[in-house]
């Protein structure tokens, strides 16, 4: 999920989920139970739930989790533990899809399992007491835009008829992180026959849902339909060893405010019935040719090794843009650009960003493993549906009145960019974005200003207009943004918090930002080629696999081949909420004139009015013997002494002193003092005193107290003035975005 609103893009670089709602009718409940760890079945053992509040794991996956690395030779790009083979028509007037699932699950585990659980995601939008639709009275988090949802716009699935080999199964809804007893977002099936170890099961599923209208993620505006989150999709059996589970669990949690996915890799066949003027796009690879009957089209599309289905369907899109990129050595990939007429002019961009990015990605990560991509442009009054990713599928930003150049360009780039690499960091490196939401979005947010930086592409935070009005176009590095919005200042949780176990929601947005500047940091202190290397070698290890941040910090480590930064930056902001925070304290650099009073044995003292003559004196030949001397040097040298206070965590430091005769003095420090001094007596004065002169920090939580000139310096008056542009830039944009 990602940065739609332009406001949000600029201002925050990062953001709230989007949210969305639903048409109200009753979801049958067959019975009401309580969570499955409470309830015993004779013929198996009772499996957990996954903790309420997991997040942050410490302890690295075991090596064969998952089923091991892929090395390449295997039948699969992953590890297909489920098969979902759906049929689904769409009535577009009522906005309603009628669904038939077989579903195939492979117990992967070494006991029987009587018991699975399905999510049932659009039911957060069923009513005011879903989960997710309640956060914001129970804890006062927001939507990315807060569109509300009237009369008539909820939405909701519902389960008709489950079926195991014949058997009817029963089925209830269970809230597996104690939230409210209205959630259904997560229901529990008991099954008419344990699946045996190893061994796999077929449900066959009715279901309908009805889609609502677009406040957020998914749902419909006039004939737009974009279809995500829509069918029951079952949870994730975690075995012992993998992302910190100690015995069998189910990670199934409720869907969240803030919170996203997470699910096996399988093979998806849909087939998806509308209406024969409506323009189809969707997950994967369209299988076929289309069947028309009775005005009716069916679209057959096939994708293996991905862990999600998202479409749309729209009888208003235009000509599609189409493109073909291949990467040496690989097959060649269909790219697609759908969008309804009033933002033709968006298209052509969003079509290059995805080409980039795959360029991009590929040589940096790996190469992309499937056949299609699809991009998205929501219609006017439907932009809540922009910047969401599904696997080879997304949705980008739309721009009303789009001119390149400026912000609009920036966005509408930046947004195709980014959900384009969720689909390296959600699709195919597959992390769990309720527990550890760092590993997607803000994992991505990094790659993706990494790019925009590496083709030197610098951000105009000003509409066109406006930068034409003005007669100039100030500019910003992306990377340099990302840091200008990480909001360190208030770094309330730890990165790694699961996405709703949060103080705020401006705490779930800021995972974004400061993820980007705490890897940017890491770069800064292992060098590139070292970070690039160990990017590399996390894609490698954990693709078509699901990685914990345990993971991804062992990846680091062993890449980059410097452990120590990298668990002292996880332990300070990952698991921690740390941040530095090293600032001059006071910094002086005064001549040591000669002393008052018995002086050197004499039985006399000097007093101020002799050494005052004696110095006039000794100024006035050095003068004459120094015609060309440069300011901040004289006859007598200069006592220099610097106070640095420390409010932040404990870090390996560096301390930079400039004089004026152009030397230097540098030292290295570090400890948990809330103080550090030092002294130097030097020919030539001081005249400025940097911490950190390097920025190897880059999660300091304000750099303007790092240096400090004595007198007129163009280093430091460059610094705040470009700072205090940056400030500028951003409330600028705001203010026309907003």
């Amino acid at each position: 999920m990602s940065h739609r609103a332009l406001s949000w893009v600029v201002l925050l670089a990062c953001m709230a989920p989007l949210a969305m709602s639903a048409k109200t009718t009753p979801t049958t409940t067959q019975s009401a139970s309580p969570p499955a760890a409470t309830l015993a079945d004779p013929r198996c053992p009772a499996i957990p739930f996954a903790d309420a509040n997991a997040g942050a794991v410490s302890v690295p996956s075991a090596p064969d989790a998952w089923g091991g690395p892929r090395t390449g030779n295997e039948a699969t790009l992953s590890s297909r533990v489920v098969e979902y083979r759906i049929q689904a028509s769409l009535d577009p007037d009522k906005h309603t899809i009628d669904g038939k699932q077989q579903l195939n699950w492979r117990n992967r585990s070494t006991q029987p399992v009587c018991t699975v659980y399905l999510h049932l995601y659009l039911n957060g939008f069923e009513s005011s007491g879903s989960t997710f639709m309640s956060e914001q009275r129970t804890r006062g988090f927001r939507f990315r835009s807060d569109v509300k949802t009237k009369d008539g716009d909820w939405g909701y699935t519902k389960l008709k008829r489950v079926v195991q080999g014949g058997q009817p199964v029963k089925w209830s809804f269970v809230q597996p992180d104690g939230g409210p007893s209205t959630d259904k977002t997560v229901v529990r099936l008991d099954l008419a026959t344990p699946v045996a170890p190893g061994s796999a099961t077929t449900l066959d599923i009715d279901f309908f849902n009805q889609l609502p209208r677009v406040v957020a993620r998914t749902g419909y505006f006039g004939s737009f339909h974009l279809v995500a989150q829509w069918f029951p999709k079952i949870g994730v059996l975690e075995l012992p060893g993998e992302r910190g589970a100690t015995a069998p669990r189910w990670n199934v949690h409720e869907f969240h405010l803030h919170s996203e996915f997470y699910a096996d890799f399988g093979l998806y066949d849909v087939s998806l019935t509308v209406p024969s003027d409506y323009t189809v796009g969707a997950t994967g690879e369209l299988t076929g040719t289309p069947v028309k009957k009775d005005g009716k089209t069916t679209y057959r599309y096939v994708q293996g090794d991905v862990h999600d289905f998202a479409w749309t369907a729209d009888k208003r899109t235009a000509k599609p843009l189409e493109a073909t990129w291949t990467y040496p050595g690989g097959d060649p990939v269909k790219v697609k650009v759908l969008f309804p007429p009033e933002y033709a002019d968006n298209a052509p961009t969003v079509l290059k960003a995805t080409m980039d990015s795959l360029t991009y990605f590929s040589k940096t990560l790996g190469r992309y493993p499937y056949r299609t991509v699809t991009a998205v442009i929501p219609p006017y009054n439907a932009g809540e549906a922009g910047g969401m990713e599904y696997p080879t599928f997304f949705t980008a930003d739309s721009i009303p009145n789009y001119k390149p150049g400026g912000i609009e360009q920036y966005a509408l780039e930046f947004v195709t960019i980014h959900e384009f690499g969720h689909g390296y960091f959600y699709g195919i490196l597959a992390s769990n974005e309720f527990e550890e939401p760092m590993l997607d979005e803000g994992v991505n947010q990094y790659w993706d200003s990494r790019m925009l930086a590496d083709r030197k592409q610098r951000i105009v935070p000003l509409p066109a207009k406006v930068a034409a009005r003005l007669g100039f176009a100030p500019s910003v590095d992306p990377l340099d943004l990302d840091r200008l919005t990480a909001g360190l200042g208030d770094a309330k949780d730890p990165l790694g918090n699961n996405s709703w176990d949060r103080s705020d929601t401006g705490s779930y947005g800021s995972v974004y930002a400061r993820t980007s500047t705490l890897l940017r940091g890491i770069e800064k202190q292992v060098g590139r080629e070292a970070m690039s290397r160990a990017m590399k070698l996390y894609y490698e290890r954990w693709k078509f696999r699901h990685p914990s941040l345990a993971d991804f910090r062992e990846a680091l480590a062993e890449g980059t081949g410097q452990r120590e930064i990298i668990e002292r930056n996880f332990a300070q902001s990952v698991y921690g909420s740390q941040v530095v925070d090293d600032g001059v304290q006071s910094f002086t650099s005064v001549e040591e004139l000669p002393k008052l009073g018995y002086v050197d044995g004499s039985d006399k003292p000097t007093s101020s009015e002799a050494r005052g003559k004696a110095m006039s004196k000794t100024r006035e030949a050095w003068k004459k013997s120094h015609p060309k001397a440069k300011p901040g040097s004289g006859p007598y040298p200069y006592r220099t002494s610097v106070v640095v206070k420390r409010s932040g965590a404990d870090v390996p430091q560096v301390l930079k002193v400039t004089f004026a005769d152009g030397s230097t003095e540098t030292v290295r420090f570090a400890g948990q003092q809330k103080w550090f001094r030092w002294n130097w007596v030097r020919p030539s004065k001081a005249v400025k005193v940097q911490i950190d002169p390097d920025q190897l920090y880059m999660m300091d939580r304000s750099i303007n107290d790092n240096t400090r000139a004595l007198e007129s310096n163009t280093d430091a008056g460059k610094y705040y003035g470009s700072r205090a542009l940056a400030w500028m830039q951003i409330l600028l944009a705001w203010v026309m975005g907003a």
